[in-house]
Formats: C-alpha cells, sequence, structure tokens
C-alpha cells in the first residue's frame, strides 16, 4: 500500500516532489515520448522519466534557453559544467538542491548509472558549445553513411559560421548524446535481471543503435532549425545536405532499427511494448522523411499525427502484449 507524503521522512518526501518535477518536463517537452513512457511497467516508469528530464534540460541549455537569458557562450558553458558536476555528487551522496537532478540521481544509484555514462553525455552537449574542446569517445561507432575519421579527430569542426560535423564527429556526439541515453534506461529495465555476459553485449548494442536512430531522425526533423537557428549541421561536414545524403541517412536509420528490433525479445516483459511503441513511431517518422524532398522538410517539421500515433500504440499492444 502507498504510503501518504506527511508519513515519509524529508528525504523520501523530497524524492517524491523531485520525481513530479521530472514527470512535469516530459510532459511538457515530448508527448510522443511521453505516451510511449506511459506504457512501461510501473516499476520502470518514473525512472525513463527522471532519466529523460535531466536529458532535456542540459539539451535545452545549450539549444537556446540560456541564450534566450542573454547568457554569453562562455556562461552558458559554466553552467553546464556545474549541472554535471551536481549531477556527479548528486549521484555519489543521493542528494541534490536541484529537484530535477535529484530525480536522476536517485534513479542512476538504483540503476548502477555512472560517469561511464554521464560524461559523454556532458561531453556531446559541450561540443554543442565549444566543438573543438573534447576529442572522440565513441566506442565502436554506430553506423554512419559516410567513412569514419580518425579517431584523434575532434568531435565537432569549428567553421567561421559554426558547427559541422564528419563522419567521426557525428559518431562520437551520437554517442554522448543518444546512445549512452538508451544504455541508462537499459540499465533501468534489466536491473533485476540476472543476464549473462552475452545477452548484455546484445542488449547494450540494441540500445545504442535505438538511440542512435532516434537522434538521427530528429536530426533530419530539425533540419530547418538546427541549420538556420543554430547553425549547426550533424549529418554533413557541408553546410547543407544533398537528396543523396538524405537518403543515405534513411537508409542508416532503418538498419539501426532494425538492429533494435531484433533485441527486443530479450527485454523484460514490462518494457517491450513501451520500448516497440517508440521503435515504431520513429520508424514511421522516417518512412515519412524518406517520401520528402530536402526543401520539403527543411520548410515544415515532419510529424505523426494523434490518431497515427494510437495505431502504432495498438501494434506494439498486439505485437509485443503477448511476448
Amino acid at each position: 500500500m502507498m504510503r501518504e507524503l506527511h508519513d515519509l521522512d524529508p528525504l523520501e518526501r523530497y524524492i517524491v516532489a523531485s520525481e513530479r518535477a521530472a514527470d512535469q518536463v516530459i510532459r511538457a517537452y515530448s508527448s510522443s515520448f511521453g505516451a510511449a513512457t506511459r506504457l512501461l511497467g510501473a516499476r520502470h516508469r518514473r525512472h525513463v522519466r527522471n532519466i529523460y528530464a535531466l536529458v532535456r534540460v542540459a539539451d535545452e541549455l545549450v539549444d537556446g534557453v540560456a541564450a534566450g537569458a542573454h547568457l554569453a557562450s562562455i556562461e552558458q558553458l559554466a553552467r553546464l559544467n556545474a549541472l554535471e558536476t551536481e549531477t556527479n555528487n548528486a549521484v555519489r551522496t543521493g542528494y541534490s538542491s536541484n529537484p530535477i537532478v535529484q530525480a536522476f540521481a536517485s534513479t542512476a544509484r538504483i540503476a548502477g548509472i555512472d560517469a561511464t555514462l554521464t560524461a559523454p553525455f556532458f561531453a556531446s552537449m559541450r561540443t554543442d558549445l565549444d566543438p573543438i574542446s573534447v576529442t572522440a569517445q565513441a566506442p565502436e561507432p554506430a553506423l554512419v553513411p559516410a567513412r569514419a575519421a580518425s579517431a584523434a579527430e575532434p568531435v565537432g569542426v569549428a567553421t567561421a559560421g559554426g558547427h559541422r560535423f564528419d563522419a567521426q564527429a557525428h559518431a562520437s556526439y551520437v554517442y554522448g548524446s543518444a546512445e549512452v541515453v538508451g544504455l541508462m534506461c537499459l540499465r533501468v529495465f534489466v536491473r533485476d535481471e540476472s543476464l549473462t555476459v552475452e545477452q548484455t553485449h546484445t542488449l547494450e548494442q540494441g540500445a545504442r543503435s535505438l538511440g542512435a536512430a532516434f537522434q538521427n531522425v530528429n536530426f533530419l526533423r530539425d533540419l530547418a532549425d538546427d541549420t538556420e537557428r543554430l547553425d549547426r549541421s550533424y549529418l554533413s561536414p557541408d553546410d547543407v545536405i544533398t537528396e543523396d545524403c538524405k537518403a543515405q541517412w534513411v537508409a542508416t536509420i532503418r538498419l539501426q532499427l532494425a538492429e533494435a528490433e531484433a533485441v527486443l525479445p530479450l527485454l523484460p516483459r514490462d518494457a517491450r511494448v513501451a520500448v516497440d511503441c517508440a521503435r515504431r513511431l520513429f520508424s514511421r517518422l522516417n518512412d515519412r522523411i524518406a517520401e520528402r524532398t530536402v526543401a520539403q522538410i527543411m520548410q515544415q517539421r515532419v510529424r505523426v499525427s494523434q490518431p497515427g500515433k494510437l495505431v502504432l500504440i495498438a501494434q506494439a499492444l498486439t505485437a509485443r502484449g503477448a511476448s
């Protein structure tokens, strides 16, 4: 039976309040991810929301929120570094005065999420502010449609006007910004499971592939905003991507989604439907991107309608609910 708030000790009550704050972040920023999260088993749901909230706060910091508050680039970088330090301290001690960090730390301590995952994440976030300050960190870079460059090359290629990413820069950035988030969620899902080394490796590769696919789809969806407002080119070292480049990325994403689908049966039952629902949503988005020209993608962000999302949820429930 759930205890009343007034029956909790001070730290327990604060954690509950912090997790409610994390839930508000996901509600404000992602209806699609929020819907998929609601399909998770109760023991996973709040933990994935806690992860999402911290990731979103950091991402918004580097994508314009801090700049909107008129913080200079050096101050934005200082705030990001402070957020990482606060996160590390909270994971170590179990407490932060920042509710979003507190929620994440509570989950991290339960699921075994540590600096091996948070450090690459914050490194990629720093790349958005200072592209030449961080060296590549991605182990076994995810599939990319162009040949990877030397691992010694910087994560981001700074040009006079902004950020340009070659193949190795892209792989390193996506590992930190998306693949490790998939690995964080995986640690939540399997925290009570007994897995072999081989099963763990297979699941980790699937989680990385799914995270990379999500990020690459969003790069294509956000092409106009990234190019025009943020002056970033994540998918090509050139200022704009060509039709051939777009087609190569669509094909790469399909491979990444297929890799992720193959490991779904290894997930706990109470995680499969939600993960498959998210996979189906991004597969549908990728198909719609494939049908449009680069110019059309630049003009209007690709979306899936609410009725379309409901169909995908039903399909995931049918396919995975009994598996």
